[in-house]
């Protein structure tokens, strides 16, 4: 019966899974033939499945909400944000009042109350900040997340969590993402299927630049914008936060961006590149998450019931000419550094300083490092950090690479942001 005046009767509470137990209930042509339907496939999904969703931004709100109405009752979500007044056109979870309030815990509050019954445990915060433990005791993580670098971090993170001893300790990873009109959608079985790193040359081309460069040979306006944001405005400012929502900082990084850039002979310094640099905006539009977030709830709805075969293993969707979708199986990388175990070639020339190798680092597809330090077994070539090492590293900057590696060596690149280490075999033209 259907609830009179928006008042819910208990046994509109009763009925709500009506149309998914048509599924679970018993196999059908709706279900894989080998499927075991049934009662304790119900049990498992609404009483012991444990699911962590990370981001509730515009994606992350609607794999909540799509999650909660599909029968996952232990919810956890993982949000660092808090709520902007520009959220609030797509991420419907949120209000007016909501503004200046964590993601996470604003959107466990109204999934729990519209639909009682569902627990969902909130954390404000950086996924980061937990350890293999935490991540442990979940059965599937789907990720709504507008970073690489965070990708990254839990992808691996969840790879070396890994005991061929232990099955319990392999985690599906589902992972969705958005850019306007496109979208995908991919399932991640760690060590089994190709990882996020595997298909790190799919990405766009990379935003972030060395710090080398930025500070010494800017050649484009994005290198005077990240220049004032993250050289001049610490030097400047000291610890005082820099609030990318605030005009009036913004203003200031343009204008000492644009200054630079004249320094240099630089076009194209305008005040919403200047935005967008900082904030690294990527566009967004309500109806492309809502697809990417149904896509990874069905495929998390598949894992936990076996109800249907899941995602093997990418789908893509392509809405900027018509609307065209397909799906493929990503295969593996040999020399992936997080699944594949080999070290990856890479060639440079004998004139190649170091500065220009850590800046291909940054800029190579494959590779996208953010701020890499560089190493052998014997030598330190070059740290991003502690200050005092960075300083007793930096003359290398301008020695050439052939100057102090033999070709055929190898050399390991870490990064803060990134929990594990590249090895590199370095091969000269």
């Amino acid at each position: 019966m259907a609830a009179v005046n928006g008042n819910a009767t208990s046994s509109d509470w009763d009925d709500r899974y009506y149309h998914i137990d048509q599924i679970l209930d018993r196999p059908g042509p709706r279900t894989d033939p080998s499927f075991q339907a049934g009662d304790d496939v119900k049990k498992f999904l609404r009483n012991k499945c444990k699911i962590l969703v990370i981001g509730a931004g515009g994606l992350g709100c609607e794999i909540l909400a799509n999650l909660a109405l599909s029968g996952f009752k232990d919810i956890h979500v993982i949000d660092m944000d808090t709520i902007d007044i520009s959220n609030l056109n797509r991420q419907f979870l949120f209000r007016p009042k909501d503004v200046g309030k964590p993601k996470a815990i604003v959107a466990a509050e109204f999934i729990m109350n519209r639909v009682p019954g569902v627990k969902v445990t909130p954390y404000f915060g950086k996924i980061q900040d937990k350890d293999e433990d935490y991540y442990m005791q979940f059965n599937i993580i789907v990720c709504g997340l507008d970073s690489v670098e965070a990708r990254r971090w839990i992808n691996a993170t969840l790879v070396n969590m890994v005991d061929d001893d232990n099955p319990e300790s392999l985690k599906p990873l589902i992972d969705g993402g958005t850019e306007g009109f496109k979208g995908q959608a991919r399932v991640i079985l760690p060590q089994l299927t190709s990882c996020y790193e595997c298909s790190l040359d799919m990405l766009n081309k990379p935003t972030a630049f060395p710090i080398c460069t930025i500070a010494n040979t800017p050649r484009l306006p994005e290198h005077c914008i990240e220049w004032a944001s993250v050289l001049e405005w610490p030097r400047v400012y000291g610890d005082k936060r820099l609030d990318t929502d605030d005009p009036e900082h913004i203003n200031w990084l343009y204008n000492i961006a644009l200054k630079r850039a004249k320094e240099f002979k630089i076009e194209g310094v305008t005040w919403s590149l200047t935005q967008g640099v900082v904030k690294n905006i990527i566009p967004a539009i309500a109806s492309t998450n809502a697809i990417i977030a149904a896509s990874c709830c069905n495929e998390a709805f598949k894992i936990a019931t076996s109800a249907a075969a899941y995602l093997n293993n990418y789908f893509m969707l392509i809405g900027t000419d018509g609307v065209y979708s397909y799906t493929f199986e990503h295969e593996r990388r040999k020399d992936c550094p997080v699944c594949g175990g080999e070290s990856l070639d890479i060639t440079v020339g004998k004139e190649w300083t170091v500065e220009r190798l850590i800046e291909m680092l940054v800029e190579k597809e494959d590779i996208q490092i953010k701020r890499p330090s560089l190493s052998t077994s014997k030598k330190q070539i070059y740290f991003q950090a502690p200050p005092q090492l960075e300083q007793a590293t930096r003359p290398n900057l301008e020695m050439k690479v052939s100057e102090l590696l033999e070709d055929g060596d190898e050399i390991t690149v870490t990064s803060s942001t990134l929990p594990f280490n590249l090895s590199l075999r370095i091969k000269y033209t």
